[in-house]
């Protein structure tokens, strides 16, 4: 059976931008998703280089708040949002449960077509009109009903890129459903197919509500009507509301794959079982529910009832929990285990460490006296990085370091990954630690300049920033080059003992010649397989 990667009867870029093979699918997000992250990264230098001085300011305001809305825009809508499940989920889901591809290969392609129509719509909101969109990533109203700037084109993309994520969690979720292999019960499914499903089910359910939600302050901007802008007997709260009741499951759309992708390296690397498979498959149904109802923990200061916060700072400890519990079987699978430090293992433990500080931090916020006094500070922001970035970005490069010899059928060099791995943490926690800092100083965020008194954390942040770029150029300049000139890699290099461990790197076009037949204890941690 020839490779996914052969032409398949179309020849040139055709045969990938027309192709249905749920693959090449997700090689096409990865491909985007890389291109559209150092664009974000080269924007978030240029602000912390702002940063670097006091007066004059490098930038004008109105640029500085461009900048951090299209950064914004581009790293919550077009890579953590779809991050993990549109490139490994695309690639794995159906391999991981016995299947030749999802249930709707055309959907799958049609959400990849979504995908880029709201990246170029949103580009083009950049350069069109008078100026680009200026609000911040959330687009609060009445500002954004109110400013001069590309807002509605830029609405007009981020609506399209929602539309691709219900997509992709439709196809998801048929495909766990109907595309089993025989044997492949509920509980012999591997955790990261566990994890997406869950995912899935937010993407289908609160997606929706932020997509109607833009469509009304499109709405507002084109036609005049009042629905948020209280000049016109609008609810700015109600925005609010609508926002994150969608925009809070979101960081699970963003964090549950990537506890799936740290729950299939870490065993790998321990050479252990899983500790507590049910508990971590059922702890990411727990999150994706609980997740829903926490929310109005962003809007602790915005005139809400005391009973309503009350309850909401209760459901953000709440949600702590099922958290914990997968932190808890992460370090009893490690606890005795013949732990081998390679580069996935090395990114994946670096994963639940940053992922703690975030989880901590956001415990503080869910107190309600300290919630007071950190709102809208650089706290929040620094916070929001340790665990959009240090969570679901660090888990995507230990997914991609994992996964790399099986989607390419080419090894990296190791020694080069560890290399990047230093400055990329280094550099990390100096920026975002150095922010949470500043925010327990009072440093407000979204200020395009400071006060002589933030100046030294200003500066350390900045100097972070910088290594941390860096380090990341090493480590994708390592892949580039691997994929170019590198060894061909086994079937199985690591010793996984999921089914696409037990096929070709790179997967054959059908992923099977005879559907594999699951026997025994859960497959994912005692495979017992007959093909």
């Amino acid at each position: 059976m020839s490779s996914y990667l052969d032409t398949g009867g179309r020849g040139g870029i055709a045969g990938w931008i027309f192709s249905t093979d749920h693959k090449r699918i997700g090689i096409l997000y990865l491909a985007t998703m890389t291109g559209l992250f150092f664009v974000a990264v080269v924007i978030g230098v240029l602000m912390r280089v702002e940063q670097l001085v006091l007066d004059p300011p490098l930038f004008a305001p109105q640029v500085y708040n461009a900048f951090f809305t299209v950064h914004g825009v581009i790293m919550i809508f077009m890579f953590v949002l779809p991050g993990l499940g549109a490139v490994f989920g695309n690639f794995f889901l159906p391999i991981m449960i016995g299947a030749r591809d999802v249930s709707f290969p055309r959907l799958n392609l049609m959400s990849w077509y979504a995908f880029v129509a709201g990246t170029v719509i949103v580009f083009v909101s950049l350069f069109t009109g008078d100026g680009a969109p200026d609000t911040g990533w959330t687009f609060y109203v009445p500002f954004s009903v109110r400013t001069g700037t590309n807002v509605t084109l830029g609405l007009t993309g981020v609506f399209m890129l929602g539309f691709s994520s219900i997509l992709t969690g439709l196809n998801f979720i048929t495909t766990i459903h109907r595309l089993r292999a025989p044997g492949m019960t509920w509980h012999r499914m591997p955790l990261f197919a566990w994890s997406l499903y869950g995912t899935a089910w937010v993407q289908l359910l609160a997606t929706p509500i932020v997509g109607i939600t833009l469509l009304l302050v499109i709405a507002e901007r084109v036609f005049g009507i009042g629905v948020f802008d209280p000049a016109k007997g609008g609810d700015p709260i109600l925005y609010q509301h609508l926002f994150w009741t969608y925009s809070h499951p979101a960081v699970y759309i963003m964090i549950l794959p990537a506890m799936g992708a740290i729950t299939e390296i870490l065993p790998t690397f321990a050479h252990r079982t899983v500790f507590g498979y049910k508990a971590i498959a059922y702890s990411s149904m727990a999150i994706a529910f609980l997740g829903s109802l926490v929310w109005g923990h962003h809007m602790f200061t915005s005139g809400m009832s005391e009973q309503a916060n009350l309850l909401f700072s209760l459901f953000t400890f709440l949600v702590a929990v099922p958290s914990a519990i997968k932190v808890f079987n992460w370090t009893s699978t490690l606890y005795k285990g013949s732990i081998e430090v390679r580069p996935p293992m090395l990114y994946a433990l670096t994963f639940v460490f940053l992922f703690a500080i975030g989880g901590l931090t956001g415990l503080m916020q869910g107190a309600l006296a300290v919630n007071v006094h950190l709102h809208d500070t650089y706290f929040i922001v620094g916070h929001f990085h340790y665990v959009m970035f240090g969570g679901t970005g660090v888990a995507f490069f230990a997914a991609l370091l994992y996964w790399f010899p099986k989607m390419f059928g080419r090894t990296y060099n190791e020694r080069v990954a560890n290399l990047a791995w230093a400055p990329i943490f280094v550099g990390f926690n100096l920026l975002y630690f150095g922010m949470l800092v500043l925010g327990y100083m009072g440093m407000p965020r979204r200020y395009f300049t400071h006060l002589p008194q933030y100046h030294t954390g200003h500066v350390i942040a900045s100097v972070g920033s910088f290594i941390l770029a860096a380090g990341l150029v090493l480590f994708f300049a390592n892949l580039v080059v691997a994929l170019l000139r590198g060894k061909r890699a086994e079937s199985n290099p690591w010793g996984g003992v999921t089914l696409e461990w037990r096929i070709g790197s790179p997967p054959p076009a059908e992923n099977f010649d005879v559907i594999p037949e699951i026997q025994g204890r859960p497959y994912r941690f005692n495979p017992e397989v007959s093909e």
